[in-house]
């Protein structure tokens, strides 16, 4: 199936100008929202800023529409500055400068889209295969066809999640 889902659509958020124009945006108004009295976005400001990011990207860019319908969490945010602030010593101590919010955005939205992809799949699979599982006993078709069935049911769905991801 070519790269993992992650990587599909963190390349599909970085590659959009929209995203890009989003964390911009974003990035300003948190500094104008705090009158400019620090160079970088601090830990608290993340949420307010999330949010926004959310907003705009709700609107521009479908892979945002579909699978992360209410915006992420204080938890999800706070576990994404953790992440993206490991990776930088400057950015745990001091904030995130706009580089860094951008990859802090592309983690925080990633993760949101691979969590509403699996709770999609999580949702549909176990419907479709009761489904066919009733279908198999009222035609009284044997255990191992409606095995198999259920087996391409459930890759079918993966499959389907999977290339609307990118």
């Amino acid at each position: 199936m070519g790269q993992n889902p992650s990587k599909r659509v963190e390349t599909t958020l970085l590659s959009s100008p929209s995203f890009a124009t989003a964390c911009d945006t974003a990035f300003a108004d948190s500094l104008a929202a705090a009158e400019h009295a620090f160079p970088l976005l601090r830990p608290y400001q993340l949420h307010p800023a999330a949010l926004r990011l959310h907003v705009a990207l709700s609107d521009a860019i479908p892979l945002i529409r579909r699978w992360v319908p209410s915006p992420p969490s204080r938890t999800q945010v706070d576990a994404a500055y953790r992440r993206v602030a490991s990776a930088s010593s400057d950015a745990a101590e001091e904030g995130l400068g706009s580089d860094e919010f951008k990859a802090f955005a592309a983690e925080l939205f990633r993760d949101a889209v691979l969590s509403g992809a699996g709770a999609a799949v999580i949702r549909r699979v176990p419907i479709g295969v009761a489904g066919i599982a009733g279908i198999g006993l009222a035609a009284r078709v044997g255990n191992g066809v409606v095995g198999r069935v259920m087996g391409i049911y459930a890759a079918g769905v993966a499959a389907a999640v999977y290339f609307s991801l990118g």
